[in-house]
């Protein structure tokens, strides 16, 4: 992993917690706890973080939400092999609901030949499958949350409790085997979790800086969980975890083959 990309990942994580540990940082980014520290030095000089024993905390400066762009840089080989597995998933004929993210837009853009009823709060999935001649796009309405390009609210929700769907793909900013998958935002939680009561199968699309890691907000608990696609570079032991609370973990590998 590049130095400029792990420095972003680590970023991005402390955005959304706050406050973590340097050994939780240390494993999320599959770096030693030596280069680990070099990196919070850097982002202190540059006055987004604060490094305290242990750890680090974000500044206000280096509050700010990374943008849709920025998210969809990291780790973004391993999101498209991730998606390629999770679209072995899908059956022809099934009633889909992809939720917002920047793995389940991926995962979008290998569909456009399939036969499927997708519902969608993405404006960038419902683009990915705009001409895509098999597959009827249901495009719910909402509040657009910019960092996320997708809807929320009310109306969104009441519209999702009209489908019952074969599988729901989702993501989120953090999931745990002890805790399940998480979110910083009430709004997206709320219909994450809503999505997840109308589906008959849920899979969760995680790449491995997100394994292992608590965001503030429960979407949904472990044990509402059916299926987690991640990468190989997701740490081994929580991996098992989720294994031994039975949920099916299926391993993307994104490395170049020659």
């Amino acid at each position: 992993m590049l130095t400029e990309e792990r420095r972003q990942i680590i970023m991005s994580i402390l955005v959304v917690h706050g406050t973590v540990s340097l050994v939780d940082l240390s494993r999320t980014v599959r770096a030693s706890e030596v280069t680990v520290r070099r990196d919070l030095r850097a982002l202190e000089s540059s006055g987004l973080i604060v490094r305290h024993r242990g750890g680090a905390s974000v500044t206000r400066l280096g509050m700010d939400e990374p943008t849709f762009r920025d998210k969809s840089q990291v780790a973004s080989d391993e999101k498209q092999a991730i998606a390629g597995l999770a679209a072995t998933l899908l059956e022809d004929g099934e009633v889909v609901m992809l939720l917002a993210g920047t793995t389940t837009q991926a995962l979008a853009q290998r569909l456009v030949r399939r036969r499927l009823m997708i519902v969608t709060n993405s404006v960038l999935v419902a683009d990915a499958l705009c001409d895509a001649r098999d597959v009827e796009v249901v495009l719910l309405g909402g509040v657009l949350r910019g960092s996320i390009r997708g809807v929320v609210g009310g109306d969104a929700e009441s519209h999702v409790s009209r489908f019952r769907f074969d599988k729901v793909f989702m993501s989120g900013n953090g999931i745990s085997a002890r805790n399940g998958l998480s979110t910083p935002n009430a709004h997206v939680a709320s219909i994450d979790r809503r999505t997840t009561e109308r589906s008959r199968r849920v899979v969760v699309l995680a790449d491995h800086t997100k394994v292992g890691i608590d965001s503030p907000i429960q979407t949904i608990p472990p044990d509402r969980i059916d299926v987690l696609v991640t990468d190989s570079s997701a740490p081994a032991d929580e991996v098992e975890s989720f294994r031994e609370a039975g949920i099916s973990v299926m391993i993307a590998d994104a490395r170049p083959h020659p």
